[in-house]
């Protein structure tokens, strides 16, 4: 294996460590299950984090309207 390679490889690891440690600790500020979505987090990497950001968003309109109706 080249250095590049190696360097390329360890890249790769900290970035996904990186999305997986983000997905968990922000999955648990909003009530999600954390430890499925660090586990998707150190898959693969950007789709994850995508998902889980438009799940979130989709999640807080519904919050939203939710409190919207109970306000009437």
């Amino acid at each position: 294996m080249s250095k590049l390679e190696i360097f390329a490889l360890m890249a790769c690891g900290l970035v996904l460590l990186a999305q997986s440690i983000f997905l968990f600790i922000d999955a648990r500020k909003n009530g999600f299950n954390q430890w499925i979505w660090g586990i998707l987090g150190l898959i693969q990497a950007p789709f994850p984090i995508i998902f889980y950001l438009i799940v979130k968003k989709i999640r807080k309109k519904e919050e939203d309207e939710l409190y919207d109706y109970r306000d009437y």
